[in-house]
C-alpha cells in the first residue's frame, strides 16, 4: 500500500490491511487531527482498505 503524508510530504510504502483508524492507530497520527483519502474521497475511520490502494493522509487546519 501506498500511503501520502501530506504532513512531511513523503510517500510511505507499507503493508497493511485493515480500517482507516487501524492505519492512523499504526502510523501514530491523531485521527482528529487528519483526513483520510482515497481516490480523491474522503473515507470515514470505519472503513475497510485493501493492500493494493493508494491513500492521501491530510491535515486538518482551522483558524480564526
Amino acid at each position: 500500500m501506498e500511503v501520502y503524508l501530506e504532513r512531511e510530504n513523503r510517500t510511505k510504502k507499507i503493508k497493511f490491511k485493515g480500517t482507516a483508524e487501524e492505519l492512523l492507530k499504526k502510523l501514530e497520527i491523531n485521527p482528529a487531527a487528519v483526513l483520510v483519502i482515497r481516490d480523491k474521497e474522503l473515507i470515514t475511520l470505519d472503513e475497510k482498505i485493501k493492500e493494493i490502494e493508494k491513500i492521501k493522509i491530510v491535515s486538518v487546519v482551522s483558524g480564526g
